[in-house]
């Protein structure tokens, strides 16, 4: 491999990165096409990586240098955010390689290991690891085990340069699995070499949120329980499964999106404020969110969770197949394609405050959004009389698409009589700060590079998470096709879940005409 120091540059503006060989397991694999290789390259283009930083891509496949470098420069033209320039990929090209190799199989790791040392021997300095895997979940253990095995996990003890490893979702099929999963990471690698990736907590509106909380007085003396209503969480998709139908039927809705997405902005959206912006105190402070959700009602009249199926319908005008008509889905299969749950956080500040999630395959539209729903104000002047058609304050979140934040409020119409009509205050990311911001994945690797684990999951979060659902994917399996409720493609879900709302004296905002 030909090696070359003046690859990338730094910008002064971030913390000095040493020199970093990044390892991706799953290297031929689609997310490193579509997100991982566009994010080094961007970095790389905004100097943010070291000066001598190196790519090697792990995987089965026996494949040359030469045809991986095509690979990825194939997946920069179609996927990245910016144009790659020849002058600049001729630059980048000479640091990249390939290692051909089983997950299972530790010679490959000591074969890794050896080229590893070789970079290291030819620029006369240690060098930090990023080991990225991106693979299937089947091979998770082998590969964190070989790591560790080969040596590769603790190659050097100096915290500057120690080794790093980013572990794709889904951790864990369930809390078991999670648990599982975490003892082999724990018995490999110290928690501040773990990062476990969740691509939301990368998204600009969500870094934002806290930002939101704590950077504004008005927030703050009004996020509690006595004067927020309830706090919706929307992650809805209008796809089907695709491609992935042989995949998604072993997931479901709770395991593929609520598991994690959902939980992590539900989290960050309950959370006291941390002692610091220290990550560890922004993430034990999320943990303790978790741990105080009540464990959900499973069945009877008081059921907290709601589940799903979509059939045949129109999408956007377009007559979408249903679930079992997919490509892979077995003819008999009783998993959800969405999921809806009411949470209750026993704490002070959000005591009697109903949580709503909900994710979907085949709903009305894509939406990612928190809504905080405030209480009404006394009704002495404007709530008495139907024609004011007083509206109740909301804070949208919007996380994608189309990302900022609106605030809607009362106002009068004008005219020679009093009429209510809710108003926006809207900031959207593109308007105000341009189109080209950073895509998710460039942050998290960064933040990964430089050891700050604030926007990464936490071994114990990960687990408190699949605590508070494992329960229910365990009620759903003896339940069969029991309660799987249907719901036409195009639509919002099930009538279910809308009752879940009303019973409880609300109903989903999203999508209604308040946007």
């Amino acid at each position: 491999m030909s090696i070359r120091t003046s690859t990338f540059s730094h910008s002064e503006s971030f913390k000095q990165i040493p020199p970093t060989i990044i390892v991706i397991f799953g290297a031929s694999g689609d997310l490193t096409a579509r997100k991982l290789a566009p994010a080094i390259f961007n970095l790389s283009k905004d100097e943010l990586l070291p000066s001598e930083c190196f790519l090697i891509g792990y995987g089965r496949k026996k494949i040359s240098d030469s045809q991986f470098r095509d690979y990825l420069k194939m997946s920069l033209d179609a996927h990245s955010r910016r144009d790659i320039r020849p002058e600049t990929w001729s630059r980048l090209v000479q640091n990249i390689s390939f290692h051909a190799g089983e997950y299972d199989d530790l010679e490959s790791f000591k074969n890794l290991s050896s080229k590893i040392t070789e970079i290291e021997k030819t620029l006369s300095k240690e060098v930090q690891c990023l080991f990225y895997v991106s693979t299937p979940p089947g091979v998770f253990k082998p590969i964190l085990e070989n790591l560790g095995a080969s040596g590769l996990a603790k190659r050097h003890r100096r915290k500057e340069i120690e080794s790093k490893v980013i572990i794709e979702k889904p951790f864990g099929r369930d809390l078991m699995s999670a648990k599982e999963l975490n003892n082999i990471v724990n018995h490999r690698f110290e928690e501040t070499q773990v990062f476990r990736i969740d691509h939301y907590l990368g998204k600009e509106t969500v870094q934002s949120l806290l930002v939101q909380r704590f950077a504004n007085s008005i927030f703050e003396p009004i996020w509690n329980r006595n004067y927020v209503s309830c706090v919706q969480i929307t992650v809805s998709e209008n796809l089907g499964v695709g491609s992935r139908g042989g995949y998604y039927d072993r997931s479901g809705a709770l395991r593929d999106m609520m598991q994690n997405h959902v939980m992590q902005l539900l989290a960050l959206t309950a959370m006291e404020p941390p002692s610091s912006l220290n990550p560890e105190a922004i993430r034990n402070e999320k943990v303790k969110a978790l741990q105080a959700i009540k464990p959900l009602v499973l069945g009877g009249k008081s059921s907290e969770i709601v589940r799903g199926v979509y059939t045949q319908g129109l999408v956007e005008d377009e007559k979408a197949k249903g679930y079992l008509q997919e490509v892979g889905i077995p003819s008999n299969s009783t998993t959800e394609t969405f999921a809806a749950l009411c949470l209750q956080i026993e704490n002070w500040r959000w005591k009697g405050v109903p949580f709503y999630l909900r994710s979907g395959k085949r709903l009305a539209r894509k939406a990612s959004e928190i809504i905080v729903q405030f209480k009404r104000p006394p009704e002495i002047l404007f709530g008495l009389d139907s024609k004011y058609s007083l509206s109740p304050n909301l804070l949208v979140i919007r996380i994608q698409p189309n990302e900022g934040i609106t605030l809607y409020l009362n106002s009068k119409s004008p005219g020679l009589e009093t009429r209510l009509q809710p108003i926006e205050l809207a900031f959207g990311y593109e308007t105000t700060f341009g189109s080209n911001t950073p895509e998710a994945y460039e942050r998290l690797i960064l933040d990964s590079l430089n050891g700050d684990g604030t926007l990464f999951i936490r071994g114990d979060e990960a687990e408190t998470s699949w605590g508070i659902l494992s329960p229910v994917l365990d009620y759903w399996d003896g339940l069969g096709v029991l309660g799987l409720e249907k719901y036409a493609s195009g639509t919002w879900g099930p009538l279910e879940a809308d009752k879940l709302l009303l019973a409880r004296g609300h109903e989903w905002l999203t999508g209604k005409k308040y946007q």
